[in-house]
């Protein structure tokens, strides 16, 4: 699914309709679409993901129920999730006009989105082996972080364009608070 995600970002140049959401404007000049989106949103995305994977993982006794497989694949979500962060701050310096043509920018936001929803298969799988052990409040704990960032991922794919989102600004604003981020 992460794949074809990848693909369809790509292919689809990013949806119109993203134009209505506050974080981003779409303009047209002729054959040429530019899309300038609200950086500190993007970033605030991908460090709810970062945030989540600490998070979860800070948690000892449900990172010992996932067991370490997951646990190293969680981490090396996490640690190229921030990998992807810090090429896009790196990349856009605070602000971020993409241009259909302008590839590198376009795929440092791709890349992130991507980076951001494999960090949340591989928290998934983990939390999934976590939930047949852990029954205090801690992986409710877990799950509710869990949750959050799901719910970021809606809302910056409501941001792009490529769904639908029904997450309402304070749902969002509920979220990156659960997940310590301003």
């Amino acid at each position: 699914m992460i794949q074809s995600r990848r693909n369809f970002l790509r292919s689809s140049g990013l949806v119109v309709a993203a134009g209505a959401l506050t974080a981003c404007t779409i303009t047209t000049n002729g054959k040429t679409t530019t899309l300038t989106l609200n950086t500190a949103k993007v970033k605030a995305y991908g460090q709810a993901g970062i945030n989540a994977v600490t998070t979860i993982l800070s948690v000892t006794s449900i990172a010992t129920a996932m067991g370490a497989p997951a646990v190293a694949a969680i981490e090396a979500a996490g640690v190229t999730l921030s990998a992807s962060l810090s090429a896009f701050a790196s990349e856009t310096n605070g602000s971020l006009t993409i241009s259909y043509d302008n590839t590198s920018a376009k795929t440092r936001v791709d890349t992130l989105l991507v980076d951001l929803n494999a960090a949340a298969v591989a928290l998934r799988a983990g939390l999934a082996a976590a939930q047949q052990t852990v029954t205090n409040g801690a992986i409710n704990t877990a799950i509710t972080t869990f949750n959050a960032l799901l719910t970021v991922i809606d809302a910056f794919e409501g941001l792009l364009g490529i769904s639908l989102t029904s997450v309402t600004t304070t749902q969002e604003a509920t979220a990156l608070s659960t997940l310590a981020v301003k």
